[in-house]
């Protein structure tokens, strides 16, 4: 199976840059912001930047991209005020999708400040029921580093949310905030063990994307630091099966890996490259 691996890459100058940007790092998929993830703001994709944007993806890359949406959003909130920003928040970034031919929006469930795990989840499920989803776009939860009272630690509570929305949602597994929550993947053995609990707890078939990160702090410190591929607490071997892993074969990967030690995204990728055996 061909290898769809690529980077979260900016936007910078316009959202058809992001073709250009994710070619120079040698991806051939991967992740945008449609704005700054730390503020509350409208995508404003201009019509001619979306036709580029598309144009160039079909072109150019094999694809699919997925959105990220802002830090604010918090699905599982109790508070009235902050929910209804959150479904304004995501209903833009759902029409952005559609708009940019992006099939998937990724969001982090966020936390439940208070109103324990299942009113959390209820909370997450009622917003998510909310969004009018265009036809063909997926909301996708992803799995968390499970710190304070931030769900997604635990692949039940994507379970959960999968269980309680009318909506046909999936999953965006992150491999660092995997690890931190306390399912290891630094041996093969481990990697099979918490890819076969996925499965059983939430469905392989809801995993459609991962973001694939090492991470600086051991299983189950519930810290959320990425790590260059292989050079984390995941490890060489890990990696090398995760990538390996015949269940995993075709989920495309997208990395968030850290620039520094004259080490970019380029150079993560290719290690992910190096790492697979197709």
């Amino acid at each position: 199976m061909s290898l769809k691996v690529g980077a979260h890459v900016s936007i910078a100058g316009g959202v058809d840059n992001a073709v250009a940007n994710q070619i120079e790092v040698g991806g051939n998929c991967g992740q945008i912001f449609t704005h700054s993830p730390q503020v509350w703001q409208d995508p404003g994709i201009g019509d001619e930047e979306a036709e580029r944007f598309r144009e160039g993806t079909e072109r150019d890359l094999e694809g699919p991209w997925v959105i990220h949406t802002s830090y604010l959003v918090n699905l599982c909130t109790p508070k009235e005020g902050l929910r209804e920003k959150s479904l304004d928040s995501m209903q833009k970034e759902v029409d952005a999708a559609e708009k940019l031919g992006v099939p998937y929006v990724n969001v982090h469930l966020g936390a439940h400040t208070g109103a324990g795990v299942e009113g959390g989840l209820d909370n997450a499920a009622s917003v998510i029921d909310d969004i009018d989803v265009p036809d063909g776009v997926t909301i996708l939860i992803e799995s968390d580093a499970g710190a304070g009272t931030k769900l997604g630690g635990e692949f039940e509570h994507l379970a959960g949310v999968i269980d309680r929305t009318d909506t046909d949602i999936d999953v965006c597994v992150d491999t660092a905030h995997a690890f931190a929550a306390g399912y290891d993947l630094s041996t093969p053995e481990a990697v099979d063990q918490t890819v076969g609990e996925f499965d059983d707890v939430v469905g392989l078939e809801h995993l459609e994307y991962v973001h694939l990160n090492d991470s600086k702090h051991e299983c189950g410190t519930n810290k959320d630091e990425h790590a260059h591929i292989g050079e984390g607490h995941i490890g060489e071997a890990g990696m090398e099966r995760f990538l390996n892993h015949p269940d995993l074969a075709d989920v495309p990967l997208a990395l968030e890996t850290p620039t520094e030690g004259g080490k970019s995204f380029a150079w993560n990728i290719d290690r992910v490259r190096e790492l697979r055996r197709d």
